[in-house]
């Protein structure tokens, strides 16, 4: 077998246990103007048929800012936004109503390709759209008539529901519709947020153009608590946002992500429509390729089960083979499981420490810690310290002490000083291994 075959084998393996996670799912993804308009638009759209053939049941919610704003300057229409809103007169209202219909259309096209020797050959993927959606006029703000703006009022749930469950993908646009027959213009991210919060949906996922939200140094944040995400928001629109202008398309994704979390939805996903294979990549692999916003951290540092048996081994083989940690046979882990700490990245042991207590010495032995290569770097080795010297205090120990052979600098760096065998308690010193010559360093517990 070939590198690249093997890649793609790894791969496959890996992304198993999601496909069995997704299965079943309900996804809400919005798609803003921009995406459709992009040309990796139909690589996006062959990600959905994967999607639909893995039983995920999903929602597709798409808008069409840019298609509005080049017909009404095609036709010499005023484009009016009053705190941060379009102001949708009669003859914008028919700008928006062409542009959604054109978009709606163009979308059921590609997903009703079969065309033999692409992705899309066999999918047979059934589209649905209807009057899913209703919605009231906003009426005067601030002074200003904002005409046919809308907001969402209500989402037919149950019949969205009915379409899901025949494997059907609903199409929905951002027009709204009253019980007196009027439509409404409406926010794509309010539609989208309000359809995953009505469908107690388990992820909303939203396509920008950049893959998500960046810190000072340019690095992607991979997971964002909903208050971080919030405070972002508030910041943008103090400092950046003029009432005469619509939000940026990152602010206005944040705060549908943090209204969609404070209401149940699980995860939102903010990933970009620029980059092929953005969809699958985020939802098939553990760290994902964009940025998720949540209400509480996926990511646990936890007391080990039973059940995590498997992974510590996974995780400390190659440190056992390196020489780095002492071989642990599965029994003897089996046995110990109770003196082990680990950090649970969505359902996978990335990390483990383990105690052993010294009570009538009042000392406690910090041992096997290990964090997977793929993860090092961060806080994860901290917050595993940090874990164990709560566990050490709470036992009543005053002291921790640990044997390396490798990491004694990360010890030192942590507050460890080096200290003699002769030190130790006197059971640790009988079962010293004098063929490793560990270095011992200890710590008090303030």
């Amino acid at each position: 077998m070939n590198n690249d075959s093997s890649q793609y084998v790894n791969w496959f393996r890996h992304s198993s246990p999601y496909i069995n996670a997704h299965r079943g799912k309900t996804f809400v993804l919005m798609l803003g103007g921009e995406a459709l308009a992009d040309p990796n638009f139909a690589n996006i759209i062959h990600d959905i048929a994967l999607l639909n053939s893995l039983g995920v049941k999903l929602v597709l919610i798409h808008g069409s800012r840019p298609q509005i704003e080049a017909r009404l300057e095609k036709q010499n229409i005023v484009d009016r936004v009053h705190h941060h809103l379009r102001v949708t007169d009669t003859a914008t209202l028919r700008c928006v109503i062409e542009s959604a219909a054109s978009l709606r259309i163009e979308i059921e096209a590609k997903l009703s390709m079969g065309l033999a020797n692409s992705p899309m050959h066999g999918a047979k993927i059934r589209v649905c759209s209807g009057n899913f959606v209703t919605a009231r006029p906003f009426g005067v703000y601030n002074g200003v008539d904002l005409c046919h703006t809308g907001e969402v009022r209500r989402i037919d749930q149950e019949a969205i529901q009915q379409q899901l469950s025949m494997n059907n993908i609903v199409l929905l646009s951002h027009l709204g519709y009253s019980p007196t027959g009027e439509i409404f213009n409406l926010a794509v991210e309010d539609v989208a947020t309000q359809v995953a919060i009505s469908l107690d949906a388990d992820k909303l996922i939203m396509f920008g153009e950049k893959s998500g939200v960046r810190d000072s140094n340019d690095t992607l944040r991979s997971e964002l608590l909903a208050d971080t995400a919030e405070r972002l928001v508030n910041q943008y629109m103090t400092k950046h946002s003029a009432p005469d202008q619509v939000p940026s398309e990152l602010c206005r994704h944040l705060q549908a992500a943090v209204k969609a979390s404070r209401h149940g939805v699980a995860r939102s996903h903010l990933i970009s429509y620029r980059e092929d294979g953005a969809l699958v990549s985020e939802l098939f692999s553990r760290n994902g390729i964009g940025t998720m916003v949540i209400e509480q951290s996926y990511e646990q540092v936890r007391p080990a089960t039973i059940e995590d048996v498997g992974g510590i081994l996974e995780l400390i083989r190659p440190m056992e083979e390196a020489g780095i940690l002492v071989r642990r046979s599965r029994e003897l882990l089996e046995a110990e499981i109770n003196q082990f700490t680990v950090v649970a990245l969505d359902g996978a042991i990335v990390g483990c420490a383990a105690l052993y207590p010294f009570p009538d010495e009042q000392i406690g032995e910090l041992a096997c810690v290990a964090i997977s290569p793929e993860y090092r770097g961060g806080e994860r080795g901290e917050s595993l310290l940090q874990a164990i010297e709560a566990a050490a205090r709470a036992q009543q120990l005053n002291r921790l002490f640990v044997l390396t052979t490798r990491t004694a600098h990360w010890f030192i760096e942590r507050g460890f000083v080096p200290t003699e065998i002769s030190s130790l308690p006197n059971r640790k010193q009988e079962m010293y291994n004098f063929q490793r010559n560990s270095k011992a360093f200890a710590k008090p517990l303030l």
